[in-house]
């Protein structure tokens, strides 16, 4: 009697089998087919070249890498108020869903704690951090990171310490840029209320008008430039200084906090906005356009920077697993001037 012929058994092609061929992590492959737009071009013809060469069937399991060990990803924040921390978070954990990873979020309001809440992470399983502004300039919360050994993405440094990747905007280029269009609309005498002295972003947005200002042939006196620390009060304190002893005609906020104070003492004192003072801010938060007038501001686009943090991130955890070291990468993202009814030009006094 003939012997049946057996059936041919054929393995079932994975993701890390495409990873293997392609030249890249799983989680590569896994950002090609669900057509993520930050992938390079060459990469993805590469992976694309792959999927076809081994007749890749996608599944749900595959798409989601719920079978290729997930990752578990911590979100660390210590300024529970700032509006973009909202954002930021959202944006990570879409970001994350998509790439099947999960986000375990610590806080870490007390000066001290970056040890223990680094820790916490580590025995929960966190293969990586995300570490927005302004816990990502703190010396002992970088510190705490090295001895951990856990790759990080600092998000929103005005100056990412060595080592580390990140992804921010330019603060210098965005506020020189801002500075340049109140100049444009005829303005000199323009005042600047600094952010918060232990956040890298302040000088960074500082300079930028310094630079702005010294290229028109401006000088700023001292007086021009008053210390805020991205809270509403400071910036209704700096606001109520700078009217009372200058003649300033615009006034550039570091945030949007600080600036919609400003135009709430401008209103206050009777002056228009803008008709008799230009304010502008910087971040595009919610506020900037819950007020009256709306604040014309810089955007960051902070939905993108969680979702390139997490892309960083999980890219630098495979890189770890398959001692694949690749140098810490710096994005910086396009910020957007936003001009709106607190800005115009200025008005001369009969």
């Amino acid at each position: 009697m003939a012997r049946k012929p057996r059936r041919r058994q054929t393995k079932k092609v994975t993701l890390h089998d495409v990873a293997r061929h392609a030249g890249v992590s799983h989680i590569t492959v896994s950002r090609v087919i669900n057509s993520d737009p930050w992938v390079k071009s060459e990469t993805r013809d590469r992976v694309t070249a792959s999927l076809e060469a081994l007749r890749y069937v996608p599944n749900l399991d595959a798409r989601s890498l719920v079978s290729a060990e997930p990752l578990r990803i911590g979100f660390v924040y210590a300024a529970p108020t700032a509006p973009y921390i909202d954002s930021l978070l959202v944006g990570t954990l879409a970001q994350a869903r998509k790439l099947g990873c999960q986000v375990i979020v610590k806080n870490c309001l007390e000066a001290g704690a970056e040890r223990q809440v680094i820790s916490e992470l580590v025995r929960d399983g966190a293969r990586g951090l995300i570490l927005p502004a302004p816990l990502c300039d703190f010396d002992e919360t970088l510190a705490a990171m090295a001895d951990a050994r856990l790759p990080s993405v600092l998000v929103g440094s005005g100056r990412p310490a060595p080592g580390f990747s990140a992804v921010s905007i330019d603060d210098f280029a965005a506020a020189r840029e801002m500075t340049r269009y109140l100049l444009s609309l005829g303005h000199k005498h323009i005042a600047f209320i600094s952010g918060h002295p232990e956040q890298t972003v302040s000088a960074q947005r500082l300079l930028g008008y310094l630079q702005a200002m010294a290229e028109s042939g401006l000088k700023v006196s001292a007086d021009l430039v008053v210390q805020g620390f991205y809270t509403y009060r400071s910036g209704l304190e700096a606001a109520e200084l700078l009217l009372a002893r200058t003649n300033v005609t615009a006034i550039f906020a570091a945030n949007d906090e600080m600036a919609a104070a400003a135009i709430a003492v401008a209103h206050r004192q009777g002056l228009d906005v803008p008709g008799d003072m230009t304010i502008v801010g910087f971040d595009d938060t919610p506020l900037a356009t819950m007020i009256t007038p709306h604040l014309t501001t810089v955007r960051r686009p902070i939905s993108e920077m969680a979702y390139r943090s997490v892309a960083i991130l999980t890219e630098d955890i495979e890189n770890g697993r398959s001692n694949a070291r690749k140098p810490a990468r710096r994005e910086l993202l396009k910020h957007t001037l936003l001009p709106r009814g607190s800005s115009g030009p200025l008005r001369l006094k009969d």
